[in-house]
């Protein structure tokens, strides 16, 4: 009876034992079960930090990083030097027609002229003939003019033949136009001097004197240039563009010239249709008014110009140098509580020092501007420290 009482108490321990087991394997498949899902969720938080940088204010300030806010709408500008010269239009050569002594100079460097107002007077024989040519036909023309009044009386009196008064006519007629024709080559060459072997060289057009390559009493071939007078109320403004940028240059275009506390702004009147073969730039002419006179010939500037075709007035820009490429992808650290967030992005057309996101950023944000490629090793670093 004892044994039989201990083979049935034993029985109910090795099940207990048995039922043990089983149920601290359950709770281990659990576990394992389990674990998957707790890595998994670390794994997601890892992701979720992943282009984080944690920088205190005085790390970003000793770093030198500036941040500002993404420029929205406007048109796209870019910044080049440029010069500035005198308006093609309104700037004349003055040359000599004939070869002749300088006798005179009435106007230096600088100085304000008149359309029609003397500039120089050159002596020559040349100049004596044309002035007795002219002086010539004059007398001539005088005496034909005789001739034909009297003719025209005789003829009302039935005194003198048609054909004589015919004649007297043509006579006149060729006299009149040989006068004309002298005077013409006279105006040719300049005006009068104030003696028949001198000749007048005058100001085509009103403005200053801005080059004299002559002095008194140097003799002059025909064709030497002598002066050269601008109208300077109206500057032109020479730049060049690479081909990309001047494809979004049109006439019209506004241009900002600054220069030495100076500001102004001029319009675009010219993009040539061809590159300079020296330089494989793209000429562009803008004009300035001058009419206070701020602004001098061959005085360099800097020229920001305005781009078409830049996205349009609701179009995001941030500059060039908030860009960063993060393996294969272009993204901009945008400012955050505890540092910067590498936000990827995706950018449109250049306009110089500036480029349009298309899209990533909603405008609003605080962008890091300048130094921002230390930002991009700091993102490397953690990077590199996380995978180890």
């Amino acid at each position: 009876m004892k044994s039989k009482t201990i083979i049935y108490a034993a029985l109910p321990l090795s099940l207990m034992l048995a039922l043990a087991a089983c149920g601290g394997e359950s709770e281990q498949n659990k576990a394992d079960q389990t674990a998957p899902a707790a890595v998994g969720k670390a794994g997601g938080e890892a992701h979720a930090d992943e282009g984080k940088i944690t920088l205190t204010a005085d790390q970003i300030a000793s770093a030198g990083i500036q941040t500002a806010r993404p420029v929205i709408g406007g048109s796209g500008t870019i910044e080049l030097p440029a010069t500035i010269d005198g308006d093609p239009q309104g700037t004349q050569v003055v040359s000599a027609a004939i070869g002749g002594r300088v006798v005179s100079l009435t106007r230096n460097l600088g100085q304000s002229i008149g359309r029609g107002q003397a500039l120089a007077v050159i002596e020559s024989r040349e100049a004596a003939s044309l002035n007795a040519e002219t002086e010539a036909a004059r007398a001539r023309l005088s005496l034909a003019n005789s001739n034909l009044a009297r003719e025209q009386r005789l003829f009302s009196q039935r005194v003198s033949p048609e054909q004589d008064l015919i004649a007297a006519r043509t006579a006149a007629t060729e006299a009149r136009i040989a006068l004309r024709l002298a005077q013409q080559q006279v105006s040719a060459a300049g005006t009068g001097g104030g003696g028949l072997n001198r000749i007048g060289i005058v100001a085509p057009i009103s403005g200053q004197v801005i080059g004299r390559s002559v002095v008194l009493g140097q003799t002059v071939a025909a064709d030497a240039e002598l002066f050269r007078v601008a109208n300077l109320s109206s500057v032109s403004l020479s730049l060049n563009l690479q081909p990309q940028d001047a494809g979004r240059v049109r006439p019209g275009a506004m241009v900002t010239v600054k220069a030495a506390g100076r500001e102004a702004t001029a319009k675009v009147t010219f993009v040539s249709p061809a590159l300079d073969p020296n330089t494989r730039l793209v000429p562009v002419i803008a004009t300035l008014d001058n009419r206070d006179g701020n602004w001098r010939v061959g005085e360099p500037v800097t020229a920001s110009v305005a781009l078409t075709g830049s996205g349009g007035d609701g179009a995001i820009r941030v500059p060039l140098t908030a860009v960063q490429t993060e393996e294969g992808k272009s993204v901009v650290f945008v400012r955050t509580k505890t540092g910067f967030q590498a936000t990827p992005v995706q950018l449109g057309d250049s306009a110089g020092d500036s480029v349009i996101i298309k899209s990533g950023l909603k405008g609003t944000e605080v962008i890091a501007t300048v130094n921002s490629f230390t930002l991009k090793a700091e993102l490397g670093k953690s990077e590199a420290s996380h995978e180890d």
